[in-house]
Order: C-alpha cells, then sequence, then structure tokens
C-alpha cells in the first residue's frame, strides 16, 4: 500500500482545509487519520477526495508494525486543541506522547514529518514571537494544552532534530470547516450566530488599564492562506525548524468584529461582557507572529487582509447553502 502523503487530524478544521487544499493541487492519494467519535467533523470529510481514512490508534499500530509502503511525508496536525483542558495525563499522552512516536519513526525511515506546535506555547508574550531556538527555551505557555505542545518542541530541540523536521506554531486561524469545535470555533463563526439571534457581538471586558474593551490584539490569518503555507512546507525541502503561521500583524477584537458587521453589511453593536474569573489570569492580551522567515521568501504568495478573509468566509460560506470547503 503505497501512500504520497498521511495527514492526521485530517477531519478537523486545518487538516479537512489542507485536504480541500492537496485537492486543487491535484493531489488525492492520502491517507487520513483522525479521530472522528461523535462529533460532527465527519462533515469535513465529505467533499475531500482521499485514498483510505484509518482511526489514530489504529494507524499508529499498523504504521510502527510496518504495514504501509512508501511514504512521503506525514502531516501532523491531530491533537487535542482545546485551550480549556485540564486533563494533563491526557495531553501528555495525545499531543507529547502520540507526537514523539511519530516523529520517532519519521526519523528513523527518513520521511518528512511536518507537524503542528502552537503559538500558545509563548504565553503571555512576554519573550516575544520569534520562533528560534533560544526563545523556544524560556516559554512559559498559560495552558496545558500549550504546555504539551511546547513538551515536543523542547524534545526535538534537545535530541537535535528540530532541524530535520518542520514544526507549525498557528496563530489565530478562522474559515470554513471549524463548525464542529463548539466553543472552540473562531469570534466569526460565533459572532456570525450571535448578531444573526440577537443583532450584536459579545466581546470580553479587558481587565488591564492598558487595554480599552475590545482592543485587546490578536494575530488573525484565513485558513486558506495558512493551508497554503503548510502546502509549501511540504513541497520545499529546504524548510527546517518552528516557524509562525499567522498574518504578522496584529488586530484588536473591534476590528474583527466591524469585519463580520461589514461583510453582513449591518451596522456595528458590540456587547462588552465579563471575562470568566478562571480566565483572567490566563488571558493573552497581545499576539502577533514574527514571521521574518516569510518575508525573506519573496515568492511567497500574500495574505488576504483581515477584512478580505472574512468578507470571504462569512459571504462565500457562513451565508451559503453548502459552508464547507
Amino acid at each position: 500500500m503505497a501512500i504520497m502523503w498521511i495527514v492526521t487530524g485530517g477531519a478537523g478544521f486545518i487538516g479537512s482545509a489542507l485536504l480541500w487544499k492537496l485537492n486543487q493541487e491535484g493531489q488525492d492519494d492520502l491517507l487520513v487519520v483522525d479521530r472522528l467519535e461523535t462529533s460532527e467533523k465527519w462533515k469535513n470529510l465529505r467533499p475531500a477526495r482521499f485514498r483510505d481514512y484509518l482511526e489514530a490508534d489504529d494507524f499508529l499500530t499498523r504504521l510502527e508494525s510496518g504495514r504501509f509502503g512508501k511514504i512521503k511525508g506525514i502531516v501532523h496536525l491531530g491533537a487535542n486543541s482545546s485551550t480549556t483542558e485540564t486533563d494533563a495525563a491526557h495531553l501528555v499522552l495525545n499531543n507529547y506522547e502520540y507526537t514523539k512516536r511519530l516523529a520517532q519513526w519519521s526519523l528513523r525511515k527518513k520521511v518528512r514529518f511536518i507537524y503542528a506546535s502552537s503559538a500558545a506555547t509563548y504565553g503571555d508574550g512576554r519573550f516575544g514571537y520569534k520562533s528560534d531556538d533560544r526563545t523556544t527555551q524560556k516559554l512559559l505557555p498559560l495552558n496545558m494544552y500549550g504546555y504539551s505542545k511546547q513538551m515536543f518542541d523542547l524534545w526535538a530541540l534537545r535530541q537535535g532534530v528540530l532541524k530535520q523536521m518542520v514544526g507549525i506554531k498557528f496563530f489565530n486561524i478562522y474559515g470554513p470547516n471549524e463548525y464542529h469545535k463548539g466553543d472552540m470555533r473562531s469570534l466569526v463563526a460565533k459572532a456570525y450566530e450571535q448578531i444573526q439571534r440577537d443583532g450584536c457581538v459579545r466581546l470580553f471586558r479587558s481587565y488591564r488599564p492598558d487595554y480599552k474593551d475590545g482592543e485587546q490584539k490578536r494575530d488573525f490569518l484565513y485558513v486558506k492562506d495558512a493551508v497554503d503555507v503548510v502546502y509549501e512546507f511540504m513541497t520545499t525541502k529546504s524548510y527546517g525548524g518552528l516557524y509562525n503561521v499567522g498574518s504578522g500583524h496584529a488586530r484588536t477584537w473591534n476590528d474583527l468584529a466591524a469585519a463580520i458587521f461589514s461583510a453582513l453589511e449591518k451596522a456595528p453593536r458590540i456587547d462588552y461582557i465579563e471575562m470568566p474569573e478562571g480566565l483572567r489570569l490566563k488571558y493573552q492580551y497581545h499576539t502577533e507572529a514574527d514571521m521574518e522567515w516569510r518575508r525573506k521568501e519573496k515568492k511567497s504568495k500574500p495574505f488576504r487582509s483581515l477584512e478580505e478573509g472574512v468578507r470571504d468566509y462569512v459571504q462565500g460560506y457562513l451565508n451559503a447553502e453548502n459552508p464547507y470547503l
């Protein structure tokens, strides 16, 4: 059984968008790996073309027992990405140990390995947002999800193998196929529902005097641009190490809300609400990807602006009969 590429988390948000991108590039010789369980993410797979599907635990057993033929590479996007998950043992097994086993297999077989780290590793941003080795060793994530990702980054760095693979630190990605994520969906999807139901968007108040309500900042990137970058990593062997994937320009939640209202051709109406106490000490007030590595790649396609991405998402998917890629 010869497979060109394996995509874990392939039924998830970014994973299914990557399948869409690969299909657009004429590639469908793909093995999709995920844990479908009881969620609705199986719907993300319906339009996709791929050779086969395996559940995550079955896949790992088969891979390590040598039941596959030639594999060109693995894009490992599968993880529990809930920033509010408190089961540390589960996150260690699912996000750290599983990734480590895939990486060790890939290194032994000299198969290209691309994996999802996370911008959550940067914590409150006190050490900046560079993805270089020196910064990576200092980082203090604010939640266990971020730390589970940091654990693998540090393992790969200490083993001296990080440059032999590609780790991707996704920032705030939004777009079609995130519908199954519940509270972990982007504000665009949640705000769209709020506006349709109540005519307003609800944003958290600020609890720092240097940030007005709604002026907290994030680095937002449309999922179509994110998977374009992943495709660059898949098709260009010279990449190695950790890379930020964001727009490189922080924008406020107020900016994002305004873009959603504009895409719906409605006047903005924002209500500021109290943030849950348990979240206040773990809340990031500013994130912005250092994208110097990409600015050096002059052939890279420019990203959509926040307003362009939100308009495409709202008008092309959320407002459409078929909201899937």
